[in-house]
């Protein structure tokens, strides 16, 4: 770097208006969880990633400050097929609290009411298995 260059925001996964309250992503945490278990029943696997962001001060701010920013961004399912390519991504919205199905297979985003669970899992299962369920 030279004198008089300034540096970029790294890129995180996630946006700005991504970022939710412990709370709000516990909830969010809650809906994904009940879509795993029902793919995981039928040998589908999946995982929640949880992305936080780390800010850290180096400007000279006594420890006591803290050392820097934490934001934490919603909770994410990603559902890989047996190759490990990835088939779908669930989210939670942040308004609706509904669904958020995102397919790999080229199809539109998906949005699946609160509480219908087996209705986001159907889903999956048939991107994953080209509709044989």
């Amino acid at each position: 770097m030279t004198p008089g260059q300034t540096t970029t925001e790294p890129r995180i996964r996630g946006r700005e208006d991504d970022e939710v309250t412990d709370a709000t992503a516990e909830k969010h945490d809650l809906a994904l969880a009940a879509v795993q278990r029902l793919l995981s029943v039928r040998g589908v696997r999946s995982r929640v990633v949880h992305t936080i962001g780390l800010k850290l001060f180096g400007d000279g701010r006594p420890y006591s400050m803290g050392l820097g920013q934490c934001r934490r961004f919603a909770p994410e399912l990603v559902v890989r097929s047996g190759a490990g390519m990835v088939v779908a991504e669930v989210n939670v919205g942040a308004r609706s609290g509904s669904f958020l199905v995102s397919m790999r297979d080229g199809r539109d985003i998906e949005t699946v009411p609160p509480r219908d669970s087996e209705k986001v899992a159907n889903l999956i299962l048939s991107a994953q298995f080209g509709g044989l369920t």
